[in-house]
C-alpha cells in the first residue's frame, strides 16, 4: 500500500519526474490516462533560491493533478532546505528529493545519484528537509554509485530513521545509467527492513511489466519513466492487466491521433508562445505513431512546423489515410 499522509493507494502507479518531459501538459494527460500520482520535472535548488524564472516555473502545479509531488535536487544542504521551503509554498502533496539522477552534470557535482557517494551526507540532507517543511518528504534513489558500493538496504533504513515517508528505488546503479537489466530483487530485501512504502522503478515499458514488477517485488508502487513517453497509455493498460490479466481496451488509430493532438493543445495552453510548445513536442511523435504504416515519413513532415494548425491538418489527413490503408489491408 502506498500510504503517505492522507494518500492511500493500493498498487499505485507513479509518473516519474523527468527533465523536459513532466511539465503540466504531460502530467495532466497522464493523469487522465490512469497515473495515480504525478511528479514535476526535477527542480534545481540553486536556481530556486536565485529566483531563476525558468526554474521557478517548474514549480507550477494544478488542482486537477493531485496527488502531485514536486521533486528538487542539489548538493548543498542549506540550498536544498531553502528550495524545499519555496516548493512547500506551492502546496504540493509531496516533496521528493532526487538522489538518483545519473547524468554527469548532476551526479559529478554531488547532486542526484552523487549523494550515494556519501550516504551519511544524504541522510543529513533528508533530515534537514524533513525538519524544515510540514508536508511529506520522500526520496528517489538508485541501488548505489556502482556495483561495488551497493548499500541500498542501509540507505533505506537511514532515510526512514530521519523521517522520509516513502522511497522509490531505480534498480540500477549510477554507473549503469539506463543500461542493463534492473535488479528488482533488491526491493524485497529493502521491504524486509523498512516500514515505509517502497516503489520500484526501472524496466517498466508495458502494462505486463507493471504487473510483473508488483508480483516479483512486492513493491507498494511502480514508478514509470521512459515507458510513459513511448506509450502514454501504459497506466491504463497496467491497471487493466492487473484487474483482468490482459489489456481490455483496444488502442485505436483514432485514439492515438486524438490523444497526440490533445496533448499538444495542453502544452500550448501552458506555454508563453505556441512555438515553445510545438518544437519540444517533437520528441513525442515516435510514441504516438509507433508501429503505424509510413510513420517515419509523417514524423519528418511534422518537424517542419512550429504552429498547431498544420500539425493538426497533417495528422488528420494521415488518420484518414491509415483508415483506408488498414481497411484495404484487411480486405486482402
Amino acid at each position: 500500500m502506498w500510504k503517505i499522509n492522507n494518500i492511500e493507494i493500493k498498487n499505485a502507479l507513479l509518473l516519474a519526474p523527468m527533465e523536459d518531459v513532466t511539465d503540466i501538459g504531460f502530467r495532466k494527460l497522464l493523469k487522465e490516462l490512469g497515473a495515480d500520482i504525478v511528479y514535476t520535472e526535477f527542480v534545481n535548488s540553486d536556481g530556486l533560491i536565485r529566483n531563476n524564472k525558468k526554474t521557478a516555473k517548474k514549480l507550477e502545479i494544478t488542482e486537477e493533478e493531485r496527488p502531485v509531488g514536486i521533486q528538487i535536487y542539489g548538493s548543498d544542504i542549506k540550498a536544498m532546505v531553502e528550495a524545499a521551503k519555496i516548493a512547500e509554498e506551492k502546496n504540493p502533496d509531496i516533496i521528493d528529493i532526487n538522489a538518483g539522477c545519473w547524468v554527469k552534470k548532476v551526479a559529478n557535482r554531488g547532486a542526484g545519484a552523487g549523494l550515494l557517494k556519501d550516504p551519511c551526507y544524504m541522510k543529513e540532507m533528508v533530515k534537514s528537509i524533513v525538519e524544515a517543511v510540514n508536508i511529506p518528504v520522500t526520496v528517489k534513489t538508485r541501488l548505489g554509485w556502482d556495483n561495488d558500493s551497493i548499500m541500498i538496504v542501509e540507505v533505506a533504513q537511514m532515510l526512514e530513521d530521519v523521517g522520509a515517508q516513502a522511497l522509490t528505488i531505480h534498480c540500477r546503479t549510477r554507473q549503469q545509467g539506463h543500461s542493463g537489466e534492473p535488479a528488482w530483487e533488491w526491493i524485497p530485501k529493502v521491504k524486509e527492513k523498512v516500514k515505509i512504502p517502497v516503489a520500484v522503478n526501472g524496466g517498466v515499458f508495458t502494462g505486463y511489466d507493471s504487473k510483473r514488477a508488483f508480483d516479483e517485488t512486492g513493491a507498494d508502487a511502480v514508478m514509470i519513466a521512459r515507458g510513459a513517453i513511448e506509450n502514454p497509455w501504459i497506466f491504463r493498460e497496467s491497471k487493466e492487466v492487473m484487474e483482468y490479466g490482459f489489456i481490455k481496451t483496444e488502442l485505436t488509430i483514432d485514439e492515438r491521433i486524438e490523444t497526440a493532438l490533445k496533448h499538444l493543445r495542453y502544452e500550448i495552453a501552458v506555454k508563453d508562445e505556441e512555438r515553445r510548445a510545438v518544437i519540444p513536442f517533437r520528441k513525442y511523435y515516435t510514441g504516438y505513431l509507433k508501429g503505424l504504416y509510413n510513420a517515419s515519413s509523417i514524423r519528418r513532415e511534422l518537424m517542419n512546423y512550429e504552429s498547431y494548425q498544420p500539425i493538426e491538418e497533417i495528422l488528420y489527413k494521415y488518420l484518414d489515410f491509415l483508415k483506408n490503408y488498414y481497411n484495404t489491408e484487411e480486405a486482402v
